[in-house]
């Protein structure tokens, strides 16, 4: 086993003592509506965890707090949430990324009330209820059980992954120690406490265990720290050789008509992006000018043609998987009707209007940009 030797009961209280005295705990959704923490054996608003349990999936605290905040004053219950439309849910997300996450959110509180008989609990108890729901994983899964029914469910997010690893000194990265650790964490885990147990844990790794430059001074673990006992604990977790992230130059279309309006489509239903509004455009072909993939991309994916003008912004973008360059040129629409052929929909829109549609991050300098030369070349007109 994971961590065999380790004293189980004396690692327990020296966590929960440290958490006690130094832990988070103003975080709202881990508290009750009058602010007090629960006690132990009590049970917390499973709602508002699950929702925040979400946002935090690849995303960290503090940018996530105003964003549940926000979310839960127009959404402030399941019904809600439930029968809200996908746009005003997406928009509401707009910058907080991997928007699939909001989408999944949306669609678990219908599955959820369409599950639950009239006027009972829609909530799940138990692990498989809640890992049936979509986007939701064991650890998410053990988080929402343990935060809001304190119920005795180990946890492995990323913090938790690199004090475990920390702890044990395990020399291989986590993903390929999964198995190993998940069985330390429920070693670990205080059967009597466990919803303080796995704040704790995560506290340590928010605030003391951190990747780089760990305060092991102050960590309550230290005595028994393997990685901190080899005189390197930022050495771990041991990681994977970086791979390089392939790049990809985008060409990029804002069309116009002789309204003025704007061209724009809705991605589909699916990827990280799926159901968010864009600028029309795709991938550059090996030595194809930019003004020429802008064209071809039009052409094929909306059946329009156009009349490729000045660049208006170039811009670059990195995700997880890849990097990408955005190069957007003004476009003036020449023939066509726009049709949605790799998209859910199309729509000619004011540019004062592009605000009401939920745009992935590296849109909103699009936007900005465009609204900028157009507030110049009114300036110049007038």
């Amino acid at each position: 086993m994971k961590g065999a030797g380790i004293p189980v009961r004396a690692i327990r209280q020296l966590l929960l003592s440290w958490w006690q005295e130094h832990g988070r705990h103003t975080i709202p959704w881990k508290l009750q509506p009058d602010g007090r923490l629960p006690a132990d054996g009590e049970s917390l608003d499973p709602y508002s965890i699950w929702c925040a349990e979400v946002m935090l999936q690849q995303t960290q605290l503090q940018v996530v707090l105003p964003y549940w905040q926000r979310w839960m004053a127009r959404f402030p219950r399941l019904e809600a949430l439930a029968a809200a439309e996908e746009h005003d849910v997406l928009l509401l997300w707009q910058g907080l990324g991997y928007y699939a996450r909001a989408r999944r959110l949306h669609q678990g509180a219908q599955v959820l009330l369409d599950a639950a008989r009239p006027a009972t609990d829609p909530w799940p108890r138990d692990l498989e209820g809640w890992l049936a729901l979509p986007g939701i994983g064991r650890s998410t899964a053990g988080s929402i059980l343990s935060s809001a029914f304190d119920r005795p469910h180990p946890i492995l997010d990323g913090n938790v992954k690199r004090v475990l690893a920390r702890l044990i000194a395990s020399p291989r990265p986590p993903a390929r120690e999964l198995a190993g650790l998940w069985q330390l964490s429920e070693t670990l885990l205080d059967p009597q406490r466990p919803r303080a147990f796995n704040q704790a844990l995560m506290d340590l790794g928010a605030t003391v265990c951190t990747p780089r430059n760990p305060r092991c001074g102050v960590c309550p673990w230290q005595g028994h720290c393997a990685a901190y006992a080899a005189g390197d604990p930022a050495a771990y977790p041991v990681k994977d050789a970086p791979r390089d992230l392939p790049f990809q130059v985008i060409g990029v279309g804002v069309v116009r008509n002789a309204a003025g309006e704007v061209l724009i489509d809705q991605r589909l239903n699916e990827g990280l992006l799926g159901g968010l509004w864009e600028f029309p455009g795709g991938k550059q072909e090996p030595g194809e000018a930019i003004e020429a993939t802008i064209c071809r991309e039009l052409q094929e994916e909306l059946a329009i043609a156009v009349e490729v003008g000045e660049e208006l912004i170039t811009l670059e973008h990195a995700y997880s998987h890849k990097k990408l360059r955005f190069v957007v040129h003004l476009c003036t629409w020449l023939a066509g009707e726009p049709q949605p052929l790799a998209s859910q929909q199309v729509r000619w829109v004011r540019p004062e209007q592009l605000g009401e549609f939920p745009f992935p991050a590296a849109n909103a300098r699009i936007i900005a940009a465009l609204l900028e030369r157009l507030a110049v070349s009114d300036a110049q007109a007038g």
